[in-house]
């Protein structure tokens, strides 16, 4: 019993301290402003091309992709070395590349309205097997290509609204799928310099790192599920 209780007081002191934190992450999460393209593409090189859609794709996630970050760093700190997280990172690149891909040429068009509650909900979902979990399983891989294949249709969204060049339609869409890739990687590699890299060895990892970051992110995550299905 005192177990118990002692387990129920440390999850409230922990809740306690996670709200400032959450609503910080909430107020940074009200609605960005959106890519804006004040070039005319058609009087660009394919090279400056590339180059304007690379910094696009990169700065889709760094820093307006809040959701996408927070999604990386809860699959990368159950497990802080380079290696498993960069193997489910290559398993969400290509899911996201085949559905964004799919996407911008027209063969499949995902609502937004249900796409950006399921993006929330791949948050949640990964945040709480953070919580129940002390090791990384290996479906998760599986798990992490599904959820990419959502993301990319959340890109989807975010590209169609720039759209893509007629002169080099292909070559654009690669450099905003690099830049995203970038960003993400860019995320991982600070999440490892300045956690990963001197605490996850550490006996109190687990509890003063995994728990607390993964509830703060599930609780902006399940805030993030409800303004999306009720208030959107």
């Amino acid at each position: 019993m005192s177990t118990t209780v002692g387990q129920a007081a440390w999850a409230g002191k922990v809740l306690r301290r996670s709200w400032p934190a959450v609503a910080l992450l909430v107020l940074l999460a009200q609605p960005a402003a959106a890519h804006v393209l004040n070039t005319d593409l058609s009087k660009l090189s394919r090279t400056e091309i590339f180059w304007t859609y690379l910094q696009l794709g990169f700065t889709h996630i760094i820093p307006l992709g809040l959701d996408h970050i927070l999604f990386i760093l809860s699959l990368y700190i159950l497990e802080p070395r380079l290696k498993p997280v960069l193997l489910q990172a290559t398993a969400f690149t290509v899911a996201h590349s085949i559905t964004l891909g799919l996407a911008m040429y027209g063969l499949i068009q995902p609502p937004s309205e249900v796409i950006e509650p399921i993006i929330a909900l791949s948050i949640l979902f990964v945040a709480i097997e953070n919580l129940i979990t002390n090791r990384l399983n290996p479906w998760r891989v599986a798990i992490v290509f599904g959820f990419g294949l959502v993301h990319g249709m959340g890109f989807a969204s975010a590209l169609t609204g720039l759209g893509l060049p007629e002169k080099d339609y292909f070559g654009s869409l690669i450099s905003f799928n690099v830049g995203v890739e970038l960003g993400q990687v860019t995320v991982i590699l600070l999440a490892w310099a300045l956690v990963g890299r001197w605490a996850a060895n550490k006996t109190w990892y687990k509890q003063r790192v995994v728990v607390p970051v993964s509830v703060v992110i599930g609780l902006v995550a399940a805030y993030w599920t409800v303004e999306r299905v009720f208030f959107s």
